[in-house]
């Protein structure tokens, strides 16, 4: 029987590997729903392309531009918003959160209430919520698969392992587009060249906290709260090939990676199919593991003078709502460096700036355990950035 799909944040990165994957497979895959916001152009090739049962599309003004452009399809039901998902008796197969930010998480926890199985991207979400998204999912006996590369290795690699099997987890950086640059030299970082990452394609956001290794910091983070492994035991270490996604050190002195091309339909494609090793060579997977020419896989200690990112880890660690706070300050900060705002070196200026705060204790021991208390941290990180950046203009 087919399975029936959901996503959530189709028009990104990830929402377009997984329609890869689904329109691949149409006779494992029904393309059920799909959620976007303001990409009209993305939407309506989605509309004509994939064409699902329904689309949902949060900005009203596009909501509203679509709705007359495809007024002739009667077959595409529209909507504005998720009520006719809740009134629906029947759970979705799979759903696929990729919605970014904080702004990800609520519809995330108000699908994994109808879903059998859901596959997660968005780290914010996880980052912020996952006391509330494992409450839900336990609840609604739904189960949750991480599908960023790296998490999703980890998924593999640990299965049955407990805690005091494991000597070490490592989650690999490329080391993003400004690995080799000379340190005096980032003071002049354009945005047009933070976004051009070396190995993935991948969102503007993305890329930009992959320049900083902001988005190793916030993928230890992730992954201290999905696996329950000691938070002393995860590495990140710079791996420019981007082919060895993570690796665990076990304490018999074995260890194991998981090694795939830089191809995000691979983790989605296994996580869609529960790792089938029987899944068929489509031509949306890269299948040129050419290991003749990777002889020589390259990792090295991460240089934290080149990213002081990681410097704050520890400290954000020890409290509650620690890593809500960083969240929210850094996607501020991101979107104002490509806006050019900042410069690139201020980010992680600023970000520790927010760290040593006089609120920062306070509001960082605030626990996580509802929505109410997670958007009022986050709140507070934004607009305690806003008001650093509008003091120093």
């Amino acid at each position: 029987m087919k399975k029936k799909i959901c996503i959530l944040g189709a028009t990104g990165s990830i929402g377009s590997s997984t329609l890869k994957v689904a329109i691949a497979n149409k006779n494992d895959f029904i393309i059920d729903t799909l959620v976007a916001n303001t990409d009209t152009k993305k939407i309506l090739f989605q509309i004509k392309k994939y064409k699902p049962n329904n689309y949902i599309i949060k900005d009203l003004n596009t909501f509203l531009k679509i709705k007359k452009k495809i007024s002739y399809n009667k077959k595409i039901k529209l909507f504005n918003n998720y009520n006719n998902i809740f009134k629906q008796k029947k759970k979705f197969d799979i759903t696929i959160s990729a919605i970014p930010g904080v702004a990800g998480l609520e519809p995330t926890l108000n699908l994994i209430k109808k879903s059998k199985k859901m596959l997660i991207a968005n780290k914010e979400a996880i980052i912020c919520g996952w006391n509330l998204i494992e409450k839900i999912s336990k609840k609604s006996k739904t189960q949750i698969v991480p599908i960023d590369s790296e998490h999703y290795s980890i998924f593999e690699l640990t299965k049955d392992c407990k805690n005091d099997e494991i000597k070490e987890i490592f989650i690999t950086a490329s080391g993003g587009p400004f690995l080799n640059l000379p340190l005096n030299k980032f003071s002049k970082i354009k945005p047009y060249q933070a976004i051009k990452h070396p190995k993935w394609s991948m969102g503007k956001k993305i890329s930009i906290d992959s320049a900083t290794l902001m988005n190793k910091v916030l993928e230890v983070l992730e992954a201290s709260k999905i696996f329950p492994y000691d938070f002393n035991k995860y590495k990140i270490l710079i791996h420019p090939q981007s082919l060895v996604h993570a690796i665990v050190n076990f304490k018999n002195g074995l260890s194991k990676m998981i090694y795939h091309l830089p191809d995000m339909t691979i983790p989605i494609s296994n996580a869609m199919f529960a790792n089938d090793k029987n899944i068929k060579d489509k031509n949306y997977i890269s299948s040129k593991n050419n290991f003749n020419k990777n002889k020589n896989l390259v990792f090295r200690k991460v240089d934290k003078k080149r990213f002081p990112s990681i410097n704050i880890l520890k400290t954000v660690q020890k409290h509650p709502s620690g890593a809500v706070i960083v969240n929210g300050s850094n996607e501020i900060l991101v979107d104002l460096f490509l806006k050019k705002k900042i410069t690139f070196n201020s980010i992680m200026v600023y970000l520790s700036r927010i760290l040593n705060n006089k609120d920062f204790n306070k509001m960082a021991s605030i626990k996580p355990v509802n929505l109410k208390n997670i958007y009022k941290v986050d709140s507070w990180s934004k607009n305690i950035t806003m008001k650093l950046i509008e003091k120093k203009a």
